[in-house]
C-alpha cells in the first residue's frame, strides 16, 4: 500500500483555458472581429509515467502509466473589435494501467466552468512590422461535485481561480512573430473528504487552501500560405507561491507546492472552403517540475466561426 501511495502525484487541474493552445483564445495575439463567434472542439490525450516528489523524479512503480483524457468546447465572441469574451467547459476521463495490464479506477465528469475577457490595448503599425498589447482575465469554478483531493484521478483542483494576464506580441511583415505573457493566478478553498490533513503542521479541517501561482509563456511563430496556416513553438512555466511537498509513501493533495516547465508545438490552419472551418493540433511536454507529473500532451481540435451579427456601429 505505500509503494502505491508514492506512485500518486498530483495532476494539476488548471485553470481551464490557462494551458490550452487551441485558436482564439485569452493568451494568444488574434482577436474576432466584431459579432464574429467560433465555436471549438478540442480532444486532448496526456500521460505520464514518471512524476517530481518534490524535486526528486520518481518512476511509478505499482501504476505503470496515468492517462487523462479532455473534450473541451469552447466558444469565443467579439463584443467589439477590442473586446473578445470566451467560455469553455471541459469533460475529463483519468484511469491508470498496471505492470500487468490491469486498471485502476480512476473519475470522469465535468470539470470547470471558464469565463474570459480578453482587450486590445495597443497597437501600432511600424516600417518593418505591427506591436500588439493585450490584457485579459479569466475566472473558472468547479460545476461537478468531483473529488479535488483523489490524486492523481481528479479531475481539477475543486477551487475557484482568477487569473490577469499581460501580453505583449511583435509580427514581422514576412509572417514571424514573438509572443510573451505573464500573469498571476489566484486560486482559492477547496473541499477535501477528510476532516484533517498535514501542510507543514496540523490542521483539523476539511478546507485546504491551494496555492496561487505566476505563470509566464515565450512563443515564437510564423505565419504561411497567405495566413492560411500558423505554427509556434512555446515555453510556458508555472510557479506557486506557496504550499508544501508530496511526502515520501504519501499520496498528494491539493495544498502541494506545483512548479512546472513545458515545451511544445502548434499549429492552426483556415481552410478557404468552407469558408470559417479550421484545425488545431499541439503537442506539449513537461520537462522540469516540482510535485508535478513528467506528462507529454497531444490535442487535436475543430474550429468553425461564423458572423453572428455585425452591427454598423
Amino acid at each position: 500500500m505505500k509503494n502505491y501511495l508514492r506512485t500518486l502525484i498530483l495532476l494539476l487541474g488548471g485553470l481551464g483555458l490557462s494551458n490550452m493552445t487551441v485558436g482564439q483564445t485569452p493568451t494568444d495575439g488574434l482577436m474576432m472581429p466584431k459579432g464574429d463567434i467560433c465555436f471549438l472542439l478540442n480532444f486532448d490525450y496526456g500521460q505520464f509515467d514518471h512524476y517530481w516528489e518534490g524535486e526528486t523524479l520518481r518512476k511509478n512503480g505499482t501504476i505503470a502509466k496515468v492517462q487523462r483524457k479532455t473534450a473541451l468546447v469552447m466558444a469565443a465572441y467579439g463584443i467589439t473589435k477590442r473586446l473578445d469574451a470566451y467560455v469553455g467547459l471541459p469533460y475529463i476521463s483519468t484511469n491508470s494501467t498496471t505492470p500487468n495490464g490491469g486498471k485502476f479506477a480512476g473519475a470522469k465528469g465535468i470539470q470547470d466552468l471558464t469565463l474570459a475577457l480578453k482587450y486590445e490595448a495597443f497597437r501600432h503599425k511600424g516600417e518593418k512590422g505591427e506591436l500588439t498589447a493585450f490584457g485579459s482575465v479569466t475566472f473558472s469554478a468547479p460545476v461537478s461535485n468531483y473529488l479535488s483531493d483523489y490524486q492523481p484521478y481528479s479531475l481539477g483542483i475543486g477551487a475557484p481561480q482568477l487569473a490577469w494576464r499581460g501580453l505583449v506580441e511583435y509580427e514581422w511583415d514576412n509572417g514571424f512573430y514573438l509572443r510573451g505573457n505573464g500573469g498571476y493566478i489566484w486560486k482559492g478553498y477547496t473541499q477535501a473528504e477528510r476532516e484533517y490533513y498535514y501542510n507543514e503542521g496540523s490542521y483539523y479541517t476539511s478546507w485546504m487552501d491551494v496555492p496561487s501561482a505566476w505563470t509566464y509563456e515565450a512563443v515564437i511563430g510564423k505565419w504561411f500560405m497567405n495566413k492560411s496556416l500558423r505554427v509556434e513553438l512555446n515555453y510556458n512555466s508555472s510557479k506557486s507561491t506557496s504550499g508544501d511537498d508530496i511526502r515520501a509513501y504519501n499520496a498528494p493533495q491539493p495544498t502541494n507546492k506545483v512548479d512546472m516547465n513545458r515545451v511544445g508545438a502548434f499549429a492552426q490552419y483556415f481552410f478557404k472552403k468552407p469558408k470559417g472551418l479550421g484545425l488545431v493540433a499541439s503537442y506539449s511536454k513537461v520537462i522540469n517540475g516540482r510535485n508535478a507529473p513528467e506528462m507529454s500532451s497531444i490535442s487535436v481540435g475543430i474550429t468553425y466561426q461564423f458572423g453572428l451579427f455585425h452591427p454598423k456601429n
